[in-house]
């Protein structure tokens, strides 16, 4: 697989789905869980290196997801122009987590082996599943889905990029 990759300088909160009104609102699928990223003033970027400054002048529920209104985004044209987008915050503006959780970008590329030192890739996704998340690895023998459970994780060293899990029979069988 490829070389380790270290941190990201961005972290995704959110999509941009289609316009909504003609005022410039458009509707915002939310990938962040801290309740004050669309508040009023709240400051995110859009396009692949954050170029864009984009800062929320009103937002509310709507469904599943947000309407949020930019500031500069007056019409339906400029908010058409945003649609599909990520929105983006500098990594270093992402709250901690308690001791033994960890956000989805900071397991991506960490190394996963078992206690014995056979490799199972490198974690490739985070799956958020109704009993727990599932990292997804990749390696040269193929996907294997790693159950975020304290019986399988070992060890997580995020610093380090390497993650230890427990032989599991069906799981981390040759």
């Amino acid at each position: 697989m490829s070389s380790e990759q270290g941190p990201p300088e961005w972290v995704a909160v959110g999509r941009v789905g289609r316009a909504h009104g003609v005022k410039g609102e458009v509707s915002v699928l939310p990938l962040s869980e801290v309740p004050s990223r669309f508040e009023p003033g709240s400051t995110m970027f859009a396009g692949p290196s954050g170029e864009h400054a984009l800062v929320v002048g009103a937002s509310r529920r709507h469904q599943r997801k947000l309407l949020v209104a930019f500031e500069g985004v007056g019409d339906r044209t400029a908010a058409e122009a945003l649609a599909g987008q990520y929105l983006f915050v500098p990594a270093d503006q992402i709250p901690s987590l308690p001791e033994g959780s960890y956000w989805p970008h900071e397991l991506i590329g960490c190394e996963v082996a078992t206690e014995a030192g056979r490799s199972l890739g490198r974690v490739r996704e985070v799956a958020h599943t109704q009993a727990n998340d599932v990292w997804i690895t990749e390696g040269d023998g193929g996907e294997v889905l790693v159950p975020a459970l304290r019986e399988v994780v070992a060890s997580v060293d995020v610093a380090g990029r390497r993650i230890v899990v427990r032989e599991v029979p069906g799981l981390t069988a040759p």
